[in-house]
This record gives structure tokens, sequence and C-alpha cells, in this order.
């Protein structure tokens, strides 16, 4: 998939206020500090098109961005580990939670996975709250340019074997992703593309 086009269309902290588009979104979202903003602007191929901070927990709100005018990506807030509130944090998973059970238009989720880390508690909890939830999800690694190639296959092997012990039969979708050197962007934009197609072939938009 060619990205001619990205562009912002909306931020909100409610649901019923995202766009009324029938168009498929694809939700992206990680632990705090994951690389969020810097995956999504090297698949849009836009320098500034999603706010990369230093600091995590810049993302507080569902952003919406509109794709050759015929999908959504949905840049959703970090969980965990943000300096926020305490009351702030509750409004944040109130959101998120009312965004995954009740949008749609959501076609998949991407949950962001820091590939230099073993596999953290909150992510396990976070994925099989999806799988629980019956929401079609991958994981994508991120920062993989951080680590040897060797260190990258152990790792998502390790992260297989965390995701089996907590009663996964397999692992899931997963791209291995590095925002520096382009690396699954091919890969990532070819698969929205594939669902894209199938979902436009049987659809009257």
């Amino acid at each position: 998939m060619k990205i001619n086009t990205a562009e912002f269309v909306i931020s909100n902290s409610e649901v019923s206020k995202c766009p009324k588009e029938p168009l498929p979104e694809y939700a992206f979202i990680g632990r705090s500090n994951v690389g969020k903003s810097s995956l999504i602007n090297m698949l849009t191929n836009h320098k500034s098109l999603a706010k990369t901070s230093g600091k995590p927990g810049k993302t507080q709100l569902i952003n919406h961005f509109k794709i050759n005018s015929n999908w959504f990506l949905v840049d959703l807030p970090g969980y965990g580990y943000a300096r926020v509130s305490k009351k702030t944090k509750e409004t944040f998973q109130k959101f998120i939670t009312d965004y995954f059970e009740k949008r749609e238009q959501l076609v998949c989720a991407f949950v962001l996975v820091d590939i230099r880390h073993e596999a953290q508690k909150i992510d396990l909890e976070f994925i099989t709250y999806l799988g629980e939830t019956g929401i079609p999800f991958c994981i994508v690694f991120t920062k993989a340019d951080k680590i040897s190639r060797g260190k990258i296959d152990q790792h998502v092997a390790a992260y297989r074997k965390a995701l089996l012990a907590n009663n996964w039969e397999e692992m899931p979708q997963h791209f291995v992703t590095s925002s520096t050197e382009e690396t699954g962007r091919e890969s990532l934009l070819e698969f929205i593309d594939q669902i894209n197609q199938d979902l436009f072939k049987d659809s009257p938009l």
C-alpha cells in the first residue's frame, strides 16, 4: 500500500464524538514510551503526523487520522507508567475500553511492545483483555534496531513462551518493526491493505 494522503481529523475523549463515517479503523496502543508516535509517523511517511515526545503519556486523547481517504489510523493513549494522576489514568482507562468495546468501525488493534524487554505484566494483561473481549489484534514489536538480529528472534520466542504460559494456544499475528530503519513498514501496510480490500469487496461503500 502506498500512503498518498494522511490527515488529522479529530481528537476527543468520547467514543460518541468519533467520526461517523463507516470506514475501517486500525487502532495503535501500547505502554507509554513504546515508540507509538514514531511508528505512526514512519508508517504514514509523515515526520510529525503524531506528536513524539521523550515524556511518557504524551498522547491523552483518541486521535483519528484519515489515510488515503478510505481508512482511519487511530492513535490511542499509552497505558501504564505515564506520569499522570490516578484520576487521569482512570479516565484514560475508561475511554480506552469504551473505544474498544463500542466502536463498530474498529477492524484491528495493534498492540505495541518494546522488543528489548521481557514480557511485561501490563502488556500481557491488556492482550488477555483483548482476547477475552473478542477484539481482533496483532502484536507489533518496536525498536528492533536497538538489538541484534539474533536477540530479536530470542525475544520474540520468549514472548511466545510467556503468552503460552498465560493460556494462549498460539502466538498472535505479530510484526517486528523499527521506526528508525523503517523495518516492518511494508508488511504492516500490506496487512492493512489486504483487510481493506476484503472489506470493500464485500461492502457497498
